[in-house]
């Protein structure tokens, strides 16, 4: 049995999705975050999984790809119109601490890597790159608990 939930998303705001073919969700967060750009008045656009990057594998040394989750454009402060690409990460896979296992160190190394090139690749198009944890999923305006 598969621990993650899965699946495809359907789309009910169809003219707000702009991606190439149907959103499909790895986790019930990145399920939630679809719900939230799908039904959001503030999302004047969102697609899933929309973009190659090309970056180098911290571990291997090998040019890799890496596909962000999500960009969305929404409605800012004073009627702005802003644009994102977004990742959707476990904080545990995207901060280290202390206690970060080393698998997770990993993980953590590699994501920095992708990333990086996320943030250049979005600031190239005219855009800001962001990793959404549960943390800020889950609650309000970004605040912890």
């Amino acid at each position: 049995m598969n621990k993650f939930h899965r699946g495809e998303y359907k789309v009910r705001n169809t003219h707000k999705y702009a991606g190439a073919g149907k959103p499909y969700y790895r986790s019930s967060w990145e399920m939630s975050f679809m719900m939230f750009c799908d039904n959001n008045d503030n999302i004047l656009q969102w697609a899933s999984e929309p973009v190659k990057i090309p970056y180098r594998h911290p571990l291997t040394g090998k040019m890799t790809i890496y596909v962000p989750d999500f960009i969305v454009t929404y409605r800012g402060p004073k009627d702005s119109v802003r644009a994102e690409l977004i990742e959707i990460k476990p904080k545990k896979q995207s901060v280290l601490e202390s206690k970060t296992s080393a698998n997770d160190r990993a993980t953590i190394a590699v994501n920095y890597a992708k990333w990086h090139q996320a943030v250049k690749w979005a600031k190239q198009y005219g855009l800001t790159f962001r990793v959404l944890t549960e943390d800020m999923i889950f609650h309000q305006g970004g605040k912890k608990k």
